[in-house]
């Protein structure tokens, strides 16, 4: 039960954030400009449910739970979004948005992407400050999975990647983001031998997580001698059966000393099911722990994460290193999903396998929540954040894009002495409202199809 009420806590706070400072957005760059804000709904729209009021503003929740909105006064073209105000009351006409001039009307329209662009920097920012950020390792492939895309390219630990998919000098990152968006087709790369260059081309194997499908290639950098700590367990698998606790440093697996965390990864890869016996120091205790590797499809594993902080050494920046450190993820997120869309659109890529509605959604905030932690739940907030950001500027009616849009058909019919009637921007929100329901319907189908396998 407690897992079930952290998973619930885990959606309402990255939901209820990245929607809410989205709003916040809006009001805040209203209220800069001196509009009047008729309700902010903190959650769903359509009638009010409860709330309070505060001066003019109904701070309030609503009947239809689908995200939150701010009303301003004036904005007659939200009017069938939501209920009517049965306490209408006159209004200063210095204080309706719609009689404001539309440079102002823009900025409270771009208020909310920007407030989601503000967070999806500051949480890798604030994260960098903190605790650094990780010194990013060296091309070098330190193991390679048995039987894996890698080892049937003819990689090799030691090789050090020159050049992958076309790009030069490549990060481990922009490795394994190349490979995520190619499951199953050809990656051309350029590996360095023995002081050779050789071209292989290595084929990433498809695997899919809450739905969505992508490239793996089955090898990992070498991180040097690290100490192997666990620092994530999932509850399904063995590993929380036998025993074992986060924080046990593993010392040796079935007698072999590690190095790093690719030795007890090879350890489990070759066992084919064998029990293996672990070597733990527990707060300065040494303790036996047996595991019983399980295969789900994707070869052995027990289920252990292991501390990311102890795998790569951490580098402290100041806000120079920070600000790019935020820049850089942000942008990564930014390209690797721009190139998955971009392939949808060309056939490359099945949507079912790449776009993901409200259930992927919870779905990927419960598995993060449930592997990682809070930690986790801000890094997915940030990329939810980012997401939500970039979709409210499509030009659809209702988004924000849509409403940018409609201030520039206003703009140009100005040109020519003529305005768009409110009856015309009411059609125009309500086609707006009946494309977003079809998006969601799609997205939803999509969901639900992946969740039984069909």
């Amino acid at each position: 039960m407690s897992d079930i009420i952290i998973a619930i806590l885990a959606v309402i706070f990255v939901l209820g954030v990245a929607i809410n400072i989205h709003e916040l957005g809006h009001f805040l760059f209203a209220k800069l400009f001196g509009m009047r804000v008729e309700a902010y709904s903190f959650f769903g729209l359509g009638p009010r449910v409860f709330g309070f009021k505060v001066g003019h503003t109904d701070y309030r929740v609503s009947a239809i739970p689908l995200g939150a909105y701010v009303k301003l006064y004036g904005d007659d073209g939200a009017g069938p979004l939501e209920a009517k105000d049965a306490t209408a009351e006159p209004v200063p006409e210095s204080e309706l948005y719609e009689l404001r001039p539309r440079w102002q009307k823009f900025f409270v329209m771009i208020g909310g992407p920007l407030m989601n662009f503000v967070l999806a920097f500051f949480i890798p920012f604030g994260i960098a400050l903190v605790s650094g950020v990780p010194a990013n390792p060296s091309p070098i492939v330190g193991r390679v999975q048995a039987g894996g895309a890698a080892e049937v390219a003819g990689l090799k630990p030691g090789d050090r990647i020159v050049k992958v998919n076309g790009i030069d000098n490549p990060s481990w990152g922009r490795i394994t983001d190349e490979a995520l968006l190619m499951p199953e087709r050809p990656v051309p790369f350029v590996i360095e031998r023995d002081g050779q260059r050789i071209d292989i081309s290595v084929t990433p194997s498809r695997v899919s997580a809450s739905g969505q499908s992508a490239g793996i290639l089955e090898m990992a950098p070498d991180p040097g001698a690290v100490p192997v700590v666990v620092g994530q367990i999932d509850p399904s698998m063995p590993a929380a059966s036998s025993g074992l606790q986060r924080g046990d440093w593993i010392l040796a697996v079935n007698g072999t000393t590690l190095r790093n965390p690719n030795d007890m990864v090879d350890i489990i890869t070759k066992s084919n099911g064998a029990p293996i016996e672990l070597q733990v120091d527990r707060g300065g205790q040494r303790v036996g722990v047996t595991i019983t590797p399980v295969d789900r499809g994707s070869g052995w594993r027990v289920g252990v994460g292991f501390d990311e902080s102890l795998l790569s050494v951490k580098e402290p920046v100041g806000i120079g290193g920070a600000a790019s450190f935020a820049l850089e993820q942000n942008l990564r997120i930014l390209r690797v999903t721009g190139a998955a869309l971009f392939q949808v659109g060309t056939g490359e890529r099945s949507a079912r396998d790449t776009v993901s509605g409200p259930i992927g959604i919870v779905q990927a905030i419960v598995n993060q929540v449930r592997i990682a932690g809070f930690d986790g739940l801000l890094l997915i907030l940030m990329a939810i954040s980012l997401s939500l950001g970039v979709m409210n500027l499509l030009p659809i009616p209702m988004l924000d894009g849509g409403q940018i849009m409609v201030l520039g058909i206003e703009k140009l019919l100005s040109w020519f002495g003529r305005t768009l009637s409110l009856a015309a921007r009411e059609r125009i929100q309500l086609t707006g409202l009946a494309i977003v329901l079809l998006l969601m319907v799609t997205v939803t189908f999509l969901d639900v199809s992946r969740l039984f396998g069909k």
